[in-house]
């Protein structure tokens, strides 16, 4: 599984994230879909990784920059026909590994309440991620958990 900063423009990566897309609309009200789309995810600020097992793209993350002490996870996704490798979670850890290197004091997300996130907010939980209430431009909404983790200083 080798993890790599991704520039967007490979076939796979799109169709992952329509797949992602498509399914928060399915699961949410449009509303209340925060994932970003291929334009936004090109914006400075927010770093996109791809994971790959020898060809195949079974998973990816992005790490989007709140403030210089403060991070956000943005559209994780593992393919749902590569689930249960390992992706997730390593994309999770690599992220977490880039938001320490910046010297970030907390990192946070908002995904879905719908029972279909539940294995998200278990893997987010088993990092040490807590419910918080909303942050940046969210307001507080049912459709949405949002989620930190405080970083430690080194």
């Amino acid at each position: 599984m080798r993890i790599e900063v991704d520039d967007l423009t490979r076939p796979q990566v799109h169709a992952l994230l329509e797949e992602h897309l498509a399914n928060m609309y399915e699961l949410s009200p449009p509303e209340n879909v925060f994932a970003l789309d291929l334009s936004k995810l090109r914006a400075p600020g927010i770093t996109f990784w791809s994971v790959w097992d020898g060809e195949d793209l079974i998973g990816c993350g992005a790490l989007k920059e709140l403030s210089p002490t403060q991070g956000e996870i943005k559209s994780m996704r593992t393919p749902a026909a590569m689930r249960r490798r390992g992706a997730g979670r390593a994309v999770l850890e690599h992220i977490l590994s880039v938001a320490r290197e910046r010297r970030y004091d907390r990192l946070s997300l908002e995904t879905g309440s719908h029972p279909a996130f539940e294995p998200a907010h278990r893997l987010y939980r088993s990092v040490g991620f807590t419910e918080c209430g909303p942050f940046g431009s969210y307001a507080e909404d049912p459709h949405s958990v949002f989620m930190t983790l405080e970083l430690p200083k080194p």
